[in-house]
């Protein structure tokens, strides 16, 4: 058994989600860390203690991170950027080995479709971990790239053992 931190990060709403991984997955825990307005680094400071907190209970095996989307409007795309950064911070500083992986391919592995909606994303999201209610978007989006990790880092196994992915 595996467990897998998904990490969404946004300067606002970081969400994560927490998956462990066998012949089945399963949700432990999910969230969102809120980061109040205000000054960026004390934001950036609020998601690095949040993630500490949340490593520190479930003291998660390996931690898959949203990689930036490139937004139209280049100072949300900085803030996400650091947000990234601070949650980054928090799993290296736990010693944790930490994926990337793109929004398109969370979406691909999760529901098919690499263009897929939030709602979309959130409803297999609910359904592969059999979850009595919807998570918030922002947890539903970190199971969704702990999901895409267990995916690809089982099918990455499975072929260096010989088999097919």
């Amino acid at each position: 058994m595996t467990r897998i931190l998904g990490i969404d990060p946004g300067s606002r709403a970081t969400g994560y989600g927490i998956v462990e991984t066998g012949a089945d997955h399963r949700c432990l825990a999910e969230g969102v860390i809120r980061s109040p307005k205000g000054v960026l680094a004390e934001r950036l400071g609020r998601i690095h203690a949040g993630l500490a907190e949340v490593i520190a209970e479930y003291n998660p095996d390996e931690v898959a991170v949203e990689r930036v989307f490139v937004h139209r409007n280049a100072d949300s795309a900085l803030k996400l950027g650091h947000a990234r950064g601070a949650a980054l911070v928090a799993c290296v500083a736990a010693g944790l080995p930490v994926a990337e992986y793109s929004p398109t391919l969370v979406k691909q592995s999760v529901v098919g479709s690499g263009g897929a909606a939030k709602g979309q994303v959130a409803f297999m999201v609910r359904a592969l971990l059999r979850l009595r209610a919807t998570p918030a978007e922002d947890a539903a989006d970190a199971l969704a790239v702990a999901i895409c990790h267990a995916h690809l880092r089982n099918a990455a196994i499975r072929m260096a053992a010989g088999g097919t992915p």
